[in-house]
């Protein structure tokens, strides 16, 4: 974990709070292999959400922006803790196996532009801004295939499922993704059954 430094006090906390969240958002967005996981529906009918909620899951392992003096450092995740979650976040909830090097990729993205909103900077939210504005009309499957591959490897979906759905969801251009939303901070609540164990919610059938 590395620590945070009594800094970011030129823009208010909230200012500076809002673009980390968006870059986190960005960021998501443009990594190719979650956009084919929602694209193709990899996490379920509420992949899209997903991603929401991923965002928010991201910007919650950082402690918020504060206009409060710093008494002491704050312990703040570093890139291979994000990159951790990251990868763990996709094969639990979208069961993608990201084995290549893009998942360092988004995490340097974040902890770069964690370090900048810190001090009231917004050069890497612009510069992952303009990445996602040039990345629109580029289909995502001509860009990224081995989470497909990895997809393709589980047993999860069975031959029984409507292959026109895949073939229509894996032509979605990315002009088609929706622009990068503030992320959320909760995830839905999980279920309990009768027997008192938790459900484990966003599994396909």
């Amino acid at each position: 974990m590395a620590s945070s430094t009594d800094t970011g006090q030129l823009l208010p906390a909230a200012v500076r709070q809002s673009n980390f969240e968006q870059a986190v958002a960005y960021s998501l967005h443009l990594w190719p292999a979650l956009t084919l996981a929602v694209q193709n529906n990899w996490g379920g009918p509420d992949s899209a959400d997903k991603r929401d909620w991923f965002a928010g899951a991201i910007v919650d392992l950082f402690p918020e922006f504060s206009d409060a003096p710093q008494t002491k450092p704050i312990e703040e995740p570093d890139m291979e803790d994000v990159e951790t979650v990251l990868l763990q976040v996709m094969i639990d909830e979208f069961e993608v196996n990201v084995d290549d090097d893009s998942g360092t990729e988004v995490a340097g993205n974040i902890i770069r532009a964690r370090a900048e909103c810190a001090i009231g900077q917004f050069d890497e939210v612009n510069r992952l801004s303009q990445r996602f504005q040039n990345l629109k009309g580029k289909k995502v499957d001509q860009m990224f295939t081995k989470a497909e591959d990895a997809h393709q490897d589980t047993d999860w979906e069975s031959d029984d499922d409507d292959d026109d759905d895949d073939d229509d969801a894996s032509d979605v251009d990315m002009d088609d993704a929706p622009a990068p939303p503030s992320a959320p901070k909760e995830k839905p609540a999980p279920e309990i059954d009768e027997d008192g164990f938790t459900k484990v919610t966003h599994k396909k059938k």
